[in-house]
């Protein structure tokens, strides 16, 4: 368990269901019998400032948010040993990056879901004022029928407006290199149109089963994602259409102001579309995905 114990807090732990880096994840229940997933710090990150500032930040972010396409924060809470840990939905699906590894041939069917549902969680979440900011298949759960919830929100920012946007002041860069939007290597103010090209990026991922730009090192992969014109998924998959590959090939513009301006202009454009020229097909019940971790 965490530190060799079965609680934290009022939270019995129960199952590991994935562990990182920085963080562990638990399914629990509390006193109630309430099934809820905990996401601990790991051991060595406990006492790390910057971890905590993002936990915390997290929960500022993601606790008044209310959609089906978005994870649920409950709550912050500390134990006894000042453990800080967030109190979330329940929910144990695999993240889309696990998901790929299945292959096409017995997830495809769930893609077109998928991929309308995570587009309208990163909608609500800009309404809300926020730019995510590492759009990824990783920061993706996804349902039994293929329903995603973006979930970590420990890189938002507010979206830059006004003042901000027009003296283009430059912050940390922050976010991961395969999906990074030109001018977030660049450390320009965060804007909702960054997020679009990454969610750009991993469409082309989840339609390919590889990344749009692959590179020897971490400078040569920003690079081409500051210079390179954006490749056609459809070159890959033959099965993709051509509004679907020409929506990718608009997001991921080198310049903001040429990709869609908002997500619910993705919404609206998925929605008006086919995904695929043949609809892939459901594999048998016995060679289904297991989209849940067991």
């Amino acid at each position: 368990m965490v530190a060799g114990r079965d609680f934290l807090g009022k939270y019995q732990l129960t199952r590991l269901i994935r562990a990182g880096h920085t963080c562990q994840v638990w399914e629990s229940r509390d006193l109630d019998q309430r099934r809820v997933c905990l996401k601990v710090l790991q051991p060595e990150m406990r006492t790390n400032k910057e971890e905590i500032r993002y936990m915390r930040h997290e929960y500022q972010v993601g606790h008044p948010l209310q959609h089906p396409n978005v994870i649920e924060i409950y709550e912050l809470a500390t134990d006894r040993d000042g453990v800080p840990f967030l109190v979330m939905e329940f929910h144990t699906g695999k993240n889309i990056k696990l998901l790929l590894r299945e292959g096409m041939e017995r997830i495809g069917y769930l893609i077109p879901t998928l991929i309308r549902t995570a587009a309208k969680g990163l909608a609500y979440f800009h309404d809300q004022g926020w730019v995510h900011r590492d759009i990824k298949p990783d920061n993706y759960l996804v349902g039994d029928e293929g329903d995603a919830k973006l979930i970590d929100f420990a890189l938002a920012q507010k979206q830059a407006g006004g003042v901000a946007r027009l003296l283009g002041r430059k912050g940390k860069v922050q976010g991961t290199r395969s999906y990074m939007a030109p001018e977030q290597i660049k450390g320009l103010p965060p804007d909702r149109r960054a997020d679009i090209y990454s969610f750009g990026c991993m469409m082309f991922e989840i339609l390919a089963g590889k990344t749009p730009f692959t590179a020897a090192s971490p400078s040569e992969l920003l690079t081409k994602h500051l210079r390179q014109a954006a490749p056609p998924v459809a070159a890959v998959n033959k099965n993709v259409t051509s509004e679907c590959n020409a929506l990718i090939l608009k997001m991921m513009s080198k310049d903001p102001k040429d990709r869609p301006q908002s997500m619910h202009d993705v919404v609206r454009s998925l929605d008006a579309m086919r995904i695929f020229r043949s609809i892939p097909k459901r594999p048998d019940e016995a060679d289904a995905p297991s989209i849940r971790r067991r």
